[in-house]
């Protein structure tokens, strides 16, 4: 999953792609760039690291130009440890292209042979979004056939990649000297807006929070499928760009990984987080009487909407019982140190007298692993609450993501192949509630009646892209490398910062 913006105006764009990269912090951590183009040169810089680390101010002065485009990453697929993977990508023909990409692209090894084969075009990492570089490409190149670039002839490009290429993507390219082109794929599984500056200036980027905290307007959503092409001198041009077309956005956007104080699909982040609040109250019911419980308690940070609303309709009084440490960054391990679990306890300390001698409901968003949760529930018993139990705004994590989440193999998710009392025994609560998954795409969908359904594998199992099975999601399980030296910042859920923490 990562983080993209681009960027058209009349005036120097380094400065407002900074900001909004800054604004999408939490969608990647691994690398940051930034790319901008002064006439029909490209000025580029990129590196492993966050925003505030990889750009100084000598590397902004180098970035001139009223077009650009940036990045964040984390990493889903290739090598986590190359800096050669930070984006963004460079071809030099036809025309010269840069390009950003958020998604993952189930068929990239199948794309890799047929580009080396077939249209002669050489890679050179192991990353989806390098071979997303490359058939885009090819098809411009075969579009155009040597003749200048119009701009149907963009379209008619997209439309080719969108037959060659399967899984999620949303991208961002600027072709030298012509502008900027954004596209998403058919099921619409990964985030893209646009939108507009009182001085002209047009903004596509991942979430709405990127325009908004930059004093940008929303427009809208890019469609599932349509491409967007952004003159030079501000002008926009779309078309439909796919044959088939639904609108499935990723329903984990929701529950775990947008800001909450973004709109995604019409949908806002933060109402969905109330809303699966409200429908996990029900499940509580039904499992803890409330007449059991003292205090409800969220585990910080993306859990507190939910949290909040189901202290609310219950009648529960709301607690802060965990203070977050910001300033814990990954774990730096050492050659010949070996593999070491970073405790949460360095991350969270308990406060005592929210714990002690009651009953306390914990929520969270998600649980994936399972061993953050079995530590925060020790903390918690430690601290002396008397019973702890746990409920969960998502419901079990049975399935890996093949979409651009990082989400651990089968092996690895505490929910795969046990039952609910088996979790509860593993992770150590009194009482464990998982959200239902029919009940948590009515929550979050009955924002947006335009939302015709989910992309919510994890839950469900459905691949909705139509060409995975389950010999290939455990194939694109073992291909991914994380590499690198430095270890997941949470061993429980995703290797990803928590939403509220950008």
């Amino acid at each position: 999953m990562c983080g993209i913006v681009g960027v058209v105006s009349t005036a120097p764009v380094n400065q407002l792609i900074y900001d909004a990269l800054l604004l999408l912090q939490h969608r990647g951590q691994d690398a940051a760039g930034i790319v901008t183009q002064q006439e029909r040169k490209f000025f580029m810089h990129k590196a492993k690291g966050m925003v505030k680390d990889v750009f100084r101010t000598r590397n902004m002065r180098a970035l001139p130009g009223n077009v650009g485009l940036g990045q964040v990453r984390y990493p889903t697929a290739g090598n986590a440890s190359s800096e050669e993977e930070a984006q963004p990508f460079y071809v030099n023909a036809p025309f010269g292209i840069v390009m950003v990409h958020n998604g993952n692209l189930t068929n990239a090894k199948q794309l890799r042979q047929e580009l080396a084969d077939t249209d002669h075009r050489h890679t050179n990492t192991e990353s989806d979004s390098e071979v997303l570089l490359n058939v885009l490409a090819h098809e411009l190149s075969r579009s155009t056939s040597g003749a200048p670039l119009q701009t149907e002839d963009i379209f008619k490009a997209v439309r080719a990649v969108h037959k060659r290429i399967k899984g999620s993507y949303a991208v961002i390219a600027l072709i030298a000297g012509y502008g900027l082109l954004a596209f998403r794929d058919p099921f619409g599984i990964r985030p893209l807006c646009i939108g507009h500056g009182a001085d002209g200036t047009v903004m596509l980027a991942s979430e709405s929070v990127a325009l908004e905290g930059t004093t940008h307007v929303l427009d809208r959503d890019v469609a599932p499928g349509e491409a967007v092409f952004v003159h030079n001198d501000g002008r926009i041009e779309s078309r439909q760009c796919a044959d088939e077309t639904h609108l499935n956005p990723c329903v984990f956007e929701y529950v775990y990984l947008a800001r909450p104080d973004s709109v995604l699909d019409g949908i806002s982040v933060y109402q969905a987080r109330l809303n699966m609040g409200e429908t996990l109250a029900k499940r509580v019911v039904s499992t803890v009487p409330p007449s059991e419980i003292d205090a409800i308690i969220p585990i910080p940070e993306s859990s507190r909407p939910s949290a909040m609303q189901l202290a609310q309709l219950l009648g529960i009084p709301y607690r802060e019982g965990f203070v977050k440490n910001r300033y814990v960054g990954r774990t730096f391990i050492m050659p010949g140190q070996g593999t070491r679990k970073k405790s949460v306890r360095q991350k969270l300390n308990a406060i005592g007298s929210e714990f002690k001698g009651r009953r306390v409901l914990l929520v969270d968003d998600s649980i994936v692993r399972g061993t953050t949760s079995k530590e925060i529930v020790q903390m918690a018993r430690d601290a002396g609450a008397t019973k702890v139990y746990l409920a969960s705004a998502a419901p079990p994590v049975r399935h890996p993501n093949v979409y651009g989440i990082d989400m651990p193999t089968r092996a690895e998710l505490v929910a795969h192949g046990r039952t609910v009392e088996e979790i509860r025994q593993v992770i150590g609560c009194d009482a464990l509630i998982y959200q239902d998954v029919d009940a948590m795409k009515q929550a979050v969908g009955k924002i947006n009646a335009q939302v015709q359904g989910f992309e919510a594998s994890c839950f469900d199992g459905v691949y909705i892209t139509g060409d995975i099975s389950d010999d290939e999601v455990t194939a694109l399980n073992e291909g991914r490398n994380r590499g690198g030296e430095e270890e997941s910042e949470d061993t429980s859920r995703l290797s990803l910062p928590n939403a509220q923490e950008a």
